[in-house]
């Protein structure tokens, strides 16, 4: 996958600086790579949602008893909170700190506003029409499991029904429902061996990815909004970095390197795919070959995590904000600032685990503060580029929470966490 990676990047900065604007690369990135791309991240949305029911079922049916379940439910709920809110104390200080949004220049910032326009406002209308306020948390218990299913946007919907539907197998003791947690496991299993297959299309739908990328767009977009963007990548390497390393060696019982090494296969594909649903399949084989984590807890804490716990994309949306507030001149207070911080953290929980998922919820915000939601237009060139850095976080991070879970884990199981 680095391989590809690095090919179609080279390649598309060969063709950008050589061939911009010439017919036959638009044709070629409409008709080959981008149709390549698309099949690959198919493949992989078609499989992710019975891989993350079957197990998040199965690994909560693993945990051998509610208590169990409740330790690590409530031990994960707690590292969520703490670590969002020193991702939320990383971001206000880098963006007040640099002024992000006194960087960029008001030509190219119209430019960008004429030419994303109608992109933007098909955001706007897809954030206007997600259900909010208390529709939004009754929305999370789905009324058609099957309908939900079919949709992305409603993973957290899926993830409700596992939860409970886990339980339920985790609290019945029959024959017949341990041959049940069985299916499911047999169910994961067999998803996992055709998600092995579809992986390796990797090299060559990442070698695509990034050939549509630099071809595309080169550095041009990135230097003319490169403030914003320098200031979204410093907070996020602060995360990555700093944070993450620190959380390893104290509470993870993990040399950072060693981790980063292990993690890397899940990373790239983070970082190409930009999506940590189609992530979630190379975490989970990483957490269980590679971490050797135990399987009962990464189920649990890659799945949850994978919509949940989202540091990157809460990042990504309160710099974006903030950078946008600044950028028209609208003042906000330290406390707005925060407030807008602690929505972005329950936006990411919701937030569809897809290329561009988070750019509906920024809009919602834009116009909570009084900016424009048209301003997004401004930021969606380097959207993509920023989406894959903020989902090699949130991977990342999931993969550090579930480190950190298993470390603080007593080693002896229930019988039947041992047997399943």
């Amino acid at each position: 996958m680095l391989v590809g990676f690095l090919v179609g990047l080279i390649a598309g900065l060969i063709v950008y600086s050589t061939s911009q604007g010439a017919p036959w690369v638009e044709t070629v990135t409409t008709y080959i790579t981008q149709p390549i791309g698309q099949v690959f991240l198919r493949l992989l949305f078609m499989l992710v949602i019975p891989l993350l029911f079957s197990a998040l079922v199965v690994g909560i049916s693993e945990m051998g008893e509610i208590r169990s379940l409740k330790r690590v439910g409530i031990r994960t709920l707690l590292y969520t909170v703490v670590v969002s809110s020193i991702a939320v104390a990383v971001s206000l200080a880098v963006v007040n700190l640099l002024q992000p949004g006194a960087g960029v220049d008001r030509s190219a910032a119209s430019e960008l506003l004429a030419a994303q326009g109608e992109r933007a406002g098909a955001i706007i209308q897809t954030g206007a029409e997600q259900p909010s306020g208390i529709d939004a948390f009754v929305t999370i218990i789905p009324n058609n499991l099957v309908e939900v299913m079919g949709s992305n946007s409603s993973i957290l919907s899926v993830m409700f029904f596992a939860l409970f539907f886990g339980i339920g197998l985790l609290l019945t003791d029959t024959p017949n429902s341990r041959k049940l947690q069985n299916g499911f496991e047999g169910l994961f299993d067999v998803t996992m061996r055709l998600i092995l297959i579809v992986i390796k299309l990797a090299p060559i739908a990442v070698a695509c990815f990034m050939f549509n990328l630099a071809a595309l767009f080169g550095w041009d977009l990135l230097i003319r909004l490169s403030a914003y963007v320098g200031v979204v990548l410093l907070a996020l390497g602060i995360q990555m970095f700093l944070v993450f390393p620190a959380l390893l060696a104290t509470l993870g019982k993990k040399n950072p390197l060693t981790f980063f090494r292990q993690t890397q296969e899940a990373s790239v594909m983070a970082f190409s795919t930009a999506s940590s649903n189609a992530t979630l399949p190379t975490a989970l084989r990483v957490a269980d070959e590679n971490l050797k984590l135990p399987r009962r807890i990464s189920r649990f804490v890659l799945t949850i995590g994978a919509t949940a716990n989202q540091n990157g994309t809460a990042m990504f949306e309160g710099v974006t904000v903030l950078f946008l507030a600044q950028f028209f001149g609208v003042e906000l207070s330290l406390w707005q600032q925060i407030t807008v911080m602690l929505v972005c953290i329950l936006g990411g929980i919701g937030t569809a685990g897809v290329p561009a998922g988070s750019l509906p919820v920024v809009a919602l915000i834009l116009a909570m503060v009084g900016i424009e939601p048209q301003a997004i237009a401004i930021v969606l060139g380097v959207d993509r580029f920023l989406d894959m850095c903020r989902t090699t976080l949130n991977v990342v991070g999931d993969l550090v929470c579930a480190q950190v879970i298993s470390a603080a884990e007593p080693e002896d199981l229930p019988v039947k966490a041992q047997t399943a």
